[in-house]
């Protein structure tokens, strides 16, 4: 089902056909670089946090981890992911699937790490286990409705 919500919300930008279903998993970010043949950190990863008004949508480059210390600066709290359950009740996406697109919930805001600029191009979830769409950074943002660029993630810099 959110595959196919994916799917619909790329069909106002005539992008529905680019989103690329794959035969094995592509749910971590070493299996979606795999089914990609593509560097891990080239995965648009989508990391799901707990804030007081819903719930913080990070992405992110597939090498990086969040910085405690940057999360609370940008956010004014500590950084706690979301369960399971509570992902797929904000998102409408199951861990695994997780992405920008399609998000109806109004509580879900999203935000892209600059860790993913240093790529020209990317490639996020879709909506299910085994999808991805090639998106360019720009594309990235405006697909997703990001609010903002932010920089708190590590282990991407030099």
């Amino acid at each position: 089902m959110s595959l196919e919500t994916v799917k619909n919300y790329f069909k106002k930008y005539g992008r529905a056909k680019d989103v690329l279903e794959f035969r094995e998993s592509s749910a971590t970010v070493e299996l979606a670089a795999q089914a990609l043949n593509v560097i891990p950190a080239r995965i648009a990863k989508s990391l799901s946090f707990a804030s007081d008004k819903g719930c913080i949508l990070i992405v992110a480059a597939g090498d990086t981890k969040v910085d405690n210390s940057r999360f609370k600066a940008e956010f004014g709290f500590k950084a706690k992911m979301l369960s399971p359950d509570e992902v797929l009740e904000f998102t409408g996406h199951a861990v695994g699937g997780v992405c920008p697109f399609g998000i109806e919930n109004k509580d879900v805001k999203i935000f892209i790490d600059i860790s993913l600029k240093r790529f020209e191009t990317v490639f996020p979830a879709c909506g299910s286990s085994n999808s991805a769409i090639e998106l360019d950074c720009d594309e990235l943002y405006k697909y997703s409705q990001g609010l903002k660029w932010v920089d708190v993630c590590k282990n991407w810099k030099d």
